[in-house]
């Protein structure tokens, strides 16, 4: 009698461990598919915009236009050098930061796969450009008046609302 219990507490445990690894990879996929639609998204624009702007703004309204620039600096054209050293530099670094964040993102809780999904599928979408254009292309320009914000892409503004993810997480839920 006591090993037959033993047995289905047993069998419980398996089960219950399955069914951990069945939401894992669940999860997973959602992430996949987060970070691919964003990748090709991006890819999309950045080709569509490549191929029909070249020298040409295309005035949307009184705040935005689009304007293409090649970026080959970090996030808002920080850092941009026409130096050979300090891109290839920056582009590993993208490329360690890239990875170390697909590894957190597989070891975190569902809303942060989330967020961490927006920002890798926004960073290779980045990534990409850097390695195959030798710069990323921004063209969403918006401006008020005189005044323009930096330059940005589709990908730029998903890794800008995964770390707002991460920033409102942090003010409003706190962990257990």
């Amino acid at each position: 009698m006591l090993e037959n219990i033993r047995n289905k507490m047993r069998s419980l445990s398996e089960s219950k461990h399955i069914m951990n690894k069945v939401i894992f990879i669940r999860e997973n996929i959602l992430m996949f598919l987060i970070i691919s639609f964003i990748f090709l998204l991006d890819r999309l624009s950045k080709i569509f915009m490549l191929n029909n702007l070249s020298e040409n703004s295309i005035y949307i309204n009184d705040f935005i236009n689009f304007d293409l620039i090649r970026n080959t600096g970090v996030g808002f054209g920080l850092l941009s050098s026409s130096s050979t050293l300090m891109y290839n530099t920056i582009s590993i670094i993208v490329g360690i930061i890239v990875f170390y964040l697909i590894f957190l993102s597989l070891k975190s809780d569902k809303f942060d796969k989330i967020a961490f999904s927006l920002i890798i599928g926004g960073a290779l979408g980045n990534f990409y450009d850097r390695i195959f254009l030798k710069a990323v292309p921004d063209f969403i320009d918006i401006h008020y008046g005189k005044f323009h914000w930096f330059t940005f892409n589709i990908a730029d503004i998903f890794i800008t609302i995964g770390v707002i993810c991460f920033i409102t997480k942090g003010f409003f839920i706190k962990d257990k």
